[in-house]
């Protein structure tokens, strides 16, 4: 079957399954790997796509870009599924979201005295437990995540990148068709067009990538789609620079609100009813 045929199938689980994606790539033994779980989370409201990825023997489990209003959702899903969330951890410092790194980390330590822990780049200027930097590993249970720097979006943006299940989860750097904007919180087109060639379109082609974002219901593509097929960033670097220069996007809606909560790594503390 068709890569495009498989996507058309995900994007209809999308909407049948009220934001919990499953993957129709893969069958639920994931990847060819029966202790690894793997799901794909959707927030409507900012169009963000959150991951959960699980090693089935210790239950350690981390979740990559949650947001603020599903907290609750995701937390429900790592119990029923009996795991242990040994880190929750971030792309870069989002504009268009609240994190809920901050919320997850007082409901856990509030409700199971566990303590999971924030992570973030070193380079985002945000409060974290954990800073990740260039060849950092994010490790859980047998499975790890190689932290590869990609700023140009942000100064701080990092993708995350699973050899083992042949995963990338780009953030903002790289969407399906697309990359985030470079207008605003650092941006710039030039370093984002060599940290995107350098760090993600230098992996093997075959690749899932998996975007922060997608707002036509898309789920997933592959590092060889993009570099041959996304419409900006397979340009030449001096055209991708004047596409981005000439997008004339508008100002994020939620950018007032999100910037200061994501700097403190969301809600850390909840007002409690007396």
């Amino acid at each position: 079957m068709r890569l495009t045929s498989l996507l058309s199938i995900a994007s209809g689980a999308l909407k049948r399954c009220g934001g919990i994606v499953v993957n129709p790539l893969r069958s639920m033994s994931m990847f060819g790997d029966a202790n690894f779980e793997f799901r794909q989370l959707f927030e409507k409201e900012s169009s963000t796509y959150s991951f959960l990825l699980a090693d089935k023997t210790s239950r350690e489990a981390v979740l990559v870009d949650p947001v603020l209003e599903t907290v609750e959702r995701d937390l429900a899903l790592v119990e029923e599924l009996d795991l242990t969330l040994k880190y929750a951890i971030n792309t870069h410092m989002h504009a268009d979201h609240i994190t809920g790194t901050g919320k997850i980390k007082d409901i856990l330590k509030r409700q199971k005295g566990a303590a999971c822990k924030s992570v973030i780049s070193e380079a985002s200027g945000a409060k974290a437990d954990e800073y990740v930097r260039q060849g950092d590993k994010v490790r859980f249970g047998q499975y790890e995540l190689e932290v590869r720097v990609t700023p140009g979006h942000t100064n701080g943006c990092v993708s995350y990148v699973d050899h083992a299940h042949k995963l990338v989860f780009t953030g903002d750097a790289v969407l399906i068709r697309g990359c985030g904007r470079t207008d605003f919180q650092e941006g710039n087109a030039g370093t984002l067009y060599d940290s995107v060639h350098a760090q993600i379109f230098s992996l093997p082609p075959e690749y899932l990538l998996y975007p922060a974002h997608d707002y036509t219901g898309r789920t997933v593509s592959t590092v060889g789609e993009e570099a041959r097929l996304n419409p900006r960033l397979a340009k030449p670097r001096d055209q991708f620079i004047q596409i981005m220069h000439n997008l004339n996007l508008a100002y994020p809606k939620k950018i007032d609100l999100a910037l200061p909560w994501n700097k403190v790594c969301g809600i850390q503390e909840l007002v409690q009813p007396k």
